[in-house]
């Protein structure tokens, strides 16, 4: 561990490492895992979990696994593997060939389904799914016993084979584990373990029609890969004496002893103005209520990367939000603050202007291009400089221009001189409108003596302002991404009403913009259109047409409120 590791305070899961570390639990092994359900594409609260588990992999000198735990065929798609298997790429890390399936185990947990059935602690159950959940009482209510409990372990083993062999209606028939019928915790009440499915699975195809649930193939996973810090969100919580429970009744006493792992609880990410819902997400997408699971729009870390987002800002958001045992809700800010500080840093800084507005330097020679110096990043000399070109006719922002300004407006207005950013100082002379009265262009004069945007006199001027010549620049599609929803809490709704109703109509806004040449002659992706805001490179974008995302505004509540608190 570094030095800067050491000084940080350790969370709960750090300190619970260090223990078993100190006592020689596992040989002073580490071996996390992260187990995604190949059902969908991994949205932000993921990304948080990977930073943990392959993160305390790396701190303590351990390795993680990647398992897909694809016990549901019917949900599940070779495509959601490959882009869970890029996104964890992308973050930055990797499981070195650790790559490892709950369907690698489908044999093994079908043998230790039969080793409780023969020790009495399964059975075969001809009840309904909605019957289960009828009978299963509530926490102060015992469940009331199937009627096919007390079948013998000779009919169960009989029944559970041909169910196996494909004998019985998808449905008809599950595999119970049997515990306590009035536990207070309903998952004990005698949950399912298997399930007749008949789907073809994406890796062992029609092999099996029998398919194992979460709660019991995840701890037996857990064991036949060696893990010894098994990490889950907080909702697994009432589900940890299930995960004891199978362990206990199926692995020896020896190897319980020898590598027996550990379920751990932590708060999982909550965003405001964000859903987290796989199925909700999923909705979205079906319903077109946006162009993909990678639209930027979506907490999706696709969706995040085609936005702009950076893997180095994604991690430090992780870092920031720490490892919790209470269920919180972060705000999306410091997630927006945290892209903004990293591309702030390496982000190329170019002009674009997405309103545009005519000026016209009438004292300006026609016809010539001159090329001026530009910063290409001011917190970063190593990115050198650049060349913009400067000519007669530019476009300027239309808001930075009022014909009747008011007291605290400093941009430009009739008569008054400000800066143009490496260019020159203007002055406002004449505005010229079109029969409806609309401001069509403004004709202004330059400072020759001004280059670079320093007078030599000395005199001040109250705004400096982005331009774009308009002879010399590129046109380019830009797409203005904002929250996708409106209210802060986005399940927060009426009655008889959906999340979907919280959608912010705004939530993308598509314009053209001049943006100046450079961005055609750079591999760069990135850029600070200066004063506007980061922008990212669509994967839409081609040479002929050029599409740039909006990232993050540059206005940063977050650092507001942080510098405020401190």
């Amino acid at each position: 561990m570094s030095q800067e590791e050491n000084a940080k305070p350790l969370n709960f899961i750090e300190a619970m490492i260090e223990e078993d570390i100190k006592l020689n639990k596992h040989g002073r092994r580490i071996n996390t895992r992260f187990p995604p359900e190949p059902n969908g594409y991994l949205h932000i609260g993921h990304a948080k979990s990977i930073c943990l588990n392959f993160g305390l992999a790396k701190k303590y000198n351990g390795i993680c696994n990647l398992r897909f735990d694809d016990t549901n065929p019917v949900k599940e798609d070779v495509e959601y593997v490959d882009s869970i298997k890029e996104d964890i790429h992308w973050l930055g890390f990797d499981w070195e060939g650790r790559e490892y399936y709950a369907s690698d185990y489908f044999l093994q947990l079908y043998e230790w389904a039969e080793l409780l059935i023969k020790k009495g602690k399964a059975y075969v159950c001809d009840l309904a799914a909605e019957q289960i959940s009828e009978m299963r009482g509530t926490p102060s209510v015992p469940a009331a016993p199937s009627p096919y409990r007390n079948r013998s372990v000779e009919e169960n083993i009989e029944l559970f084979r041909k169910m196996r062999a494909g004998e019985f209606p998808e449905g008809s028939k599950t595999l119970r584990a049997k515990i306590d019928l009035a536990s207070p915790n309903m998952h004990m009440r005698d949950p399912v373990m298997y399930r007749i499915i008949y789907a073809e699975h994406h890796r062992t195809g029609k092999q099996w029609c029998i398919y194992p649930m979460y709660d019991y193939a995840h701890g037996q996973s857990d064991f036949k890969e060696g893990i010894t810090h098994s990490l889950c969100t907080l909702e697994f919580e009432v589900h940890r004496p299930l995960y004891d429970w199978f362990l206990d009744n199926i692995i020896d006493d020896a190897e319980v002893n020898r590598t027996r792992t550990r379920q751990t609880e932590f708060a999982r990410l909550n965003l405001n103005y964000t859903v987290m819902s796989k199925r909700l997400l999923l909705q979205l997408v079906k319903e077109n209520h946006v162009h993909g699971w990678d639209d930027p729009r979506m907490p999706t870390i696709s969706g995040l990367r085609r936005r702009g987002f950076t893997p180095e800002s994604i991690r430090n958001f992780a870092e920031r939000v720490g490892v919790a045992k209470r269920e919180n809700t972060i705000d999306v800010g410091l997630l927006e603050h945290c892209v903004r500080e990293d591309l702030n840093q390496k982000a190329q800084r170019v002009m674009g202007v997405l309103n545009p507005l005519k000026v016209v330097i009438e004292n300006y020679p026609e016809n010539q291009v001159e090329q001026l110096d530009a910063i290409n990043n001011p917190e970063d000399e190593s990115m050198g400089t650049r060349k913009v070109p400067f000519t007669k006719t530019l476009y300027i922002e239309r808001d930075d221009f009022m014909e009747e300004p008011p007291k605290k407006f400093f941009r430009l207005a009739p008569g008054r001189e400000v800066r143009l950013r490496y260019a020159y100082f203007i002055t406002c002379k004449n505005v010229v409108k079109n029969d409806l009265g609309e401001i069509t262009e403004l004709i202004c004069t330059y400072d020759p003596a001004s280059k670079g945007g320093n007078s030599p006199d000395g005199r001040k001027v109250k705004a400096t302002l982005h331009w774009v010549s308009a002879t010399e620049n590129v046109k380019a599609e830009i797409r203005l991404y904002d929250r996708l929803f409106s209210k802060e809490n986005p399940y927060e709704v009426p009655e008889g009403r959906s999340f979907l109703d919280n959608i912010n109509p705004e939530s993308l806004k598509i314009t053209e913009g001049y943006i100046e040449p450079f961005v055609k002659t750079t591999s760069e992706k990135h850029f600070q259109f200066e004063r506007l805001g980061y922008f990212f490179t669509d994967y839409d974008s081609t040479p002929e047409k050029l599409v740039f995302n909006r990232t993050v505004g540059l206005k940063d509540s977050w650092s507001k409120i942080s510098s405020s608190q401190e």
